[in-house]
């Protein structure tokens, strides 16, 4: 058994080699997983859903993190409201579903009842002096980016969503994600630690083998390769692509649609990257003939021709901003060995099921990314329980942001496990 005191962590953390992936214990280890619920995901902000999920005053979803239950709400007035999933009884669990609508949150052991805004306005039987004031829910952080929602459970969350969201808003802007909804939804429980799953999805060195769907509409070089491999076609088709990216940004740009890459994944707390990339094909969306999926487009946009943007957040998200769809991904960890992806898609809130899309079509791509990619991340999973297993060299050409993924992840486990 392992040491898994704070100093066995520390020297871990310690005498992680750059440029190679980290110890085992860091993907087996149930007191680094427990290290990991209250350092990682429980003082930073967390991806966990989008503001159509909760489109309605009344609408409520819980999210689930570690023993942390949160509901999060649209009030009356229309404000997107999280608090903790108590009752500030005798703590029973308020909302019992993943998502519901209801006129106000009621608890059904004794009947306490609370609006939206968290406040208590009826409790039986607690005597004339008792104060409903004292007995609120109690708040979690929220913030919405452009209808994308972040929750933070720390008592004082990092203070640079700001400078994260201002840098990203006019980028997702055009997309419109608060005037679209959920047409589907998957969750899959992934048979590895969370930060396996993170690591898989920050490279595309193992997609020409493993992603046959997803290659269709993603170009050879968007995500790495190695210049000195490349015989002189394959410089010809990557001097190509160099220019496409280049020339596509201009053209998107002059059209509203901040298109260059900006990266912040391990000089931030509230770590980020995003760009907007170019599509093969007919270069309109992520779908087996890389036509868009929807007929109504985003927004306001005319053009499905617009890219796919990229969005990443540390520690758990990645997103896709197409003209006609957009494809959100959030991890959640559930024990050191097995971690929960839930994918969204949407559309435009006005678009019809059957005359302007079709939902196989809209989700085929990636409900086989997520299986394949589920079923690699087992792979590593049992690699790293092995004796044998040893932290192994990242690529400099195609795993830089696995390695720039680890680097936050250590940076931020060093800084708050020495508090």
């Amino acid at each position: 058994m392992l040491d898994t005191t704070d100093t066995h962590l520390q020297a871990l953390l310690r005498r992680r080699k750059p440029g190679y992936s980290l110890e085992a214990p860091f993907y087996t280890d149930p007191a680094i997983f427990a290290a990991d619920l209250d350092l990682i995901f429980g003082r930073h902000w967390i991806y966990v859903g989008v503001e159509p999920d909760v489109a309605e005053p009344g609408d409520a979803m819980v999210i689930d993190i570690g023993k942390t239950s949160v509901i999060i709400a649209r009030t009356d007035d229309g404000e997107v409201r999280a608090f903790h999933n108590v009752c500030r009884h005798r703590g029973a669990r308020l909302v019992e579903e993943y998502k519901t609508t209801v006129g106000n949150l009621v608890c059904r052991y004794h009947a306490w009842t609370y609006d939206f805004d968290g406040k208590l306005l009826f409790a039986e039987h607690m005597g004339k002096d008792f104060d409903t004031s004292c007995h609120g829910l109690k708040p979690v952080h929220i913030r919405s980016l452009e209808g994308l929602l972040f929750i933070c459970l720390a008592d004082a969350p990092p203070d640079d969503f700001d400078a994260m969201a201002a840098r990203m808003a006019p980028y997702l802007a055009p997309h419109d994600l608060r005037n679209a909804k959920v047409v589907a939804e998957s969750v899959i429980i992934e048979p590895g630690n969370w930060k396996l799953v993170m690591e898989n999805n920050r490279e595309c060195y193992h997609c020409a083998g493993n992603h046959p769907e997803l290659t269709v509409p993603l170009f050879a070089y968007g995500f790495g390769f190695a210049p000195e491999e490349l015989d002189e076609v394959g410089r010809l088709e990557a001097r190509r692509y160099a220019d496409l990216v280049e020339t596509s940004h201009a053209q998107w740009e002059s059209c509203g649609f901040p298109s260059r890459g900006v990266e912040h994944l391990d000089d931030m707390i509230t770590g980020f990257r995003t760009e907007r990339l170019p599509l093969d094909g007919a270069g309109e969306s992520h779908t087996g003939d890389t036509r868009a999926a929807c007929r109504k487009l985003l927004g306001s946009i005319d053009d499905p021709r617009h890219g796919a943007l990229h969005f990443w957040t540390q520690p758990n998200s990645w997103h896709h901003f197409m003209s006609d769809h957009v494809v959100t991904f959030s991890v959640i960890p559930l024990d050191a060995e097995q971690s929960l992806l839930r994918t969204r898609w949407l559309v435009h809130k006005d678009a019809v099921e059957g005359v302007d899309y079709d939902v196989e079509n809209l989700t085929s791509v990636w409900t086989a990314t997520n299986a394949q990619d589920s079923a690699l991340v087992g792979l590593c999973q049992e690699g790293a329980r092995s004796p044998a297993y040893e932290p192994g060299p990242y690529s400099p050409h195609t795993e830089m942001l696995v390695e720039k993924f680890s680097n936050w992840y250590v940076g931020r486990m060093r800084a708050l496990n020495a508090r």
